[in-house]
């Protein structure tokens, strides 16, 4: 019976209240017919019945009670931060994603954005995009439609609006947004993915990484392009871009390649993979490459789908169930005696 416990469904102050006032009519019920004997028709089992009336009252008010121990799993939720890059370079036809088929490094990474949703299939995502400059486009959601739908409108930005790659722009609206993640979900689990072919080309320096961090749980840079590289489309605006200056709304065209000033010729872009691996050690991540054969699945980001994708901890509760029935049916059984029996008293005096 260790799973039995008291529990005054009025509480211990009240519940004790209430037993000590019907233990005292219990022991004057007995006092009274003591004293009464002889001189009243009360039978002994009328003072056996008004006396367990009072004690199965008392009873109650402690309300006894079964403890059920219960163990339930709490899920973490894991928050997957994805930055891709649209500057010209990622038009360039020279990417492999799987298979010995060319695509271009945009579209590479639209398929690597796509099976990230199936990796982290129970997950929540969020979508920065970053060129010239960066933004978020998709806040935090677990809607997972909505970021592929938004990688598959991914374009690269116009070359009339470039003014040379720069790896470090993302890094502002990414502080932003995984802060405030942290702050509003501290449990969960959050992983970045940075998409790029690590092309720098803008004259500054690049600022470091490091500051991400602190709110991140893992990461991952994701090279996209070849080490041979290619020629750079050029790319216009669309009509509808009246600013000019919005990032990934060009369209590619095929009658000409971004010129090298320095030649004259057509520039050649090529995959860094250095500037990924350095971006990947300043936040504690791993630098991925997507070629022929390889591509973004469980295995390529094992240490990741298994640690973050389902975690489960267990918590254990005691339900308390009170057992009141018992007592209730005897009580009713009781008062039910006691009212029979003052029934037949009353038609007897008439």
């Amino acid at each position: 019976m260790s799973n039995v416990r008291l529990a005054p469904a009025l509480g211990w102050t009240a519940g004790l209240a209430i037993t000590v006032i019907m233990i005292g009519f219990a022991i004057a019920v007995v006092v009274v017919h003591m004293r009464s004997k002889g001189h009243s028709d009360e039978t002994l089992w009328s003072c056996i019945r008004r006396c367990a009336i009072c004690l199965v009252i008392a009873a109650l008010a402690l309300t006894p009670s079964t403890i059920t121990s219960t163990t339930s799993r709490a899920i973490n939720t894991t928050d997957i931060i994805v930055a891709t890059d649209v500057t010209g370079s990622m038009a360039v036809n020279d990417a492999h994603y799987g298979s010995e088929n060319t695509l271009t490094r945009l579209d590479a990474a639209k398929k690597a954005v796509d099976d990230l949703t199936d990796i982290y299939e129970n997950s929540s995502f969020a979508a920065v995009r970053f060129g010239v400059s960066a933004t978020l486009d998709v806040p935090l959601t677990p809607d997972t439609w909505a970021i592929r739908s938004w990688a598959d409108g991914l374009k690269p930005e116009p070359t009339s609006v470039s003014t040379g790659s720069s790896l470090d722009s993302p890094i502002d609206p990414l502080l932003v947004t995984l802060k405030s993640i942290r702050q509003a979900h501290p449990e969960d689990h959050i992983v970045l993915y940075y998409i790029s072919d690590g092309e720098q080309t803008d004259a500054k320096s690049r600022r470091t990484f490091s500051s991400l961090r602190q709110y991140l749980d893992d990461a991952f840079t994701i090279a996209v392009g070849s080490p041979e590289g290619g020629q750079v489309p050029e790319i216009k605006a669309t009509p509808d871009d009246h600013s000019h200056s919005s990032l990934g709304t060009g369209s590619t065209t095929s009658e000409g390649w971004v010129t090298d000033p320095s030649t004259g010729q057509p520039g050649i872009s090529k995959m860094n993979v250095e500037n990924l691996k350095t971006i990947a050690d300043e936040i504690s991540g791993k630098n991925i490459v997507l070629d022929a054969t390889h591509r973004l699945d469980k295995r390529s980001v094992a240490s990741a789908s298994r640690r973050f994708r389902t975690i489960e901890t267990p918590k254990r509760r005691d339900r308390v169930t009170p057992v009141v029935w018992p007592l209730s049916i005897i009580l009713a059984v009781l008062l039910t005696m006691e009212l029979a029996a003052w029934l037949s008293l009353t038609r007897r005096q008439l």
